[in-house]
């Protein structure tokens, strides 16, 4: 039979106190520091950012034109150089953007064909829809991001590289964007089911979404034809992996064969593009959409 211990005393709590006593304090280590962020040790000049690229690309086995090469090299150059202040990617070195960014967009109008005008959904810092501006300079292409400072980091590019036939839409899409296009891709983590309702006004009948994921993607695929199976069809599922790396990735595409019924009116919801042609403003009127 075990007896109570009637001393209150406990070895435990000897042995915590005699550590107390013999161990250095250890000081508390500081606060996290908030709002900076991780910046390129290095940003290369143009043309050595370029001939980096070259090598890259050459090593997996990827072929671009000097001239599409020169632009991406200008293009890395303005997201490095806004980077501390806007941390608008994760890909710091110049061969993981060019692996990860660049041949990741780019490697998509090898797979299948690009329907134009072509609305990227949710483009961030200008992914896919920079890069395949690029590689078509006279092709429409919308730019949607409802984050600020990254519209504003679009419009700093498309100015500074001269870009014509892009516009930038200032807001999220959803169902009460009914500009018409033909084709819609993202690279975004949204749901398949989520972005097709969100594009069903806007994409036009025979039009059809580009879904850039990883190799995770399937059981949204059910789910999306679940909800929306009278209004697209699966066009095409196609797996493969970045050249030269382990990186997977799958594209699967969707085709619209119906309409749906048009949403009411929402006078809450904006569209905001910037200088836009005459021309545009007057086509953009024309589909109720209101240009600030």
């Amino acid at each position: 039979m075990a007896h109570k211990n009637k001393t209150n005393y406990s070895p435990y709590k000897a042995r915590q106190e005699a550590r107390k006593t013999t161990q250095p304090a250890v000081s508390a280590s500081p606060r996290p520091q908030f709002g900076k962020h991780k910046k390129p040790e290095t940003i290369y000049s143009l043309h050595e950012a370029n001939d980096r690229l070259a090598d890259i690309f050459r090593n997996h086995g990827f072929q671009c034109s000097h001239e599409v090469r020169l632009k991406l090299a200008h293009f890395y150059r303005l997201l490095m150089e806004n980077q501390e202040k806007e941390n608008f990617t994760r890909l710091l070195k110049l061969r993981d953007i060019a692996i990860k960014h660049f041949i990741d967009c780019l490697i998509v109008p090898q797979l299948t064909e690009l329907k134009f005008p072509l609305l990227d959904v949710g483009t961030g810092p200008g992914f896919p829809g920079i890069p395949l501006k690029l590689l078509f300079p006279d092709k429409k292409i919308l730019l949607a991001e409802g984050v600020q400072r990254r519209v504003e980091f679009l419009k700093h590019v498309r100015q500074e590289m001269n870009l014509q036939e892009l516009d930038i839409v200032g807001r999220n899409i959803n169902k009460h964007f009914v500009y018409p296009v033909n084709g819609v891709i993202t690279r975004a983590v949204e749901d398949v089911r989520n972005t097709l309702g969100n594009v069903l006004s806007c994409l036009q009948v025979g039009g059809w979404v580009y879904f850039m994921k990883g190799p995770g993607v399937d059981p949204e695929i059910p789910m999306a034809l679940k909800e929306y199976g009278q209004y697209y069809q699966l066009k095409k599922d196609i797996s493969y992996t970045l050249p030269e790396t382990p990186h997977q990735r799958r594209l699967v595409i969707f085709e619209k064969i119906k309409n749906a019924p048009l949403p009411e009116e929402d006078e809450g919801e904006d569209l905001l593009l910037e200088e836009l042609s005459g021309e545009e403003k007057r086509r953009w009127a024309a589909y109720g959409v209101r240009h600030d």
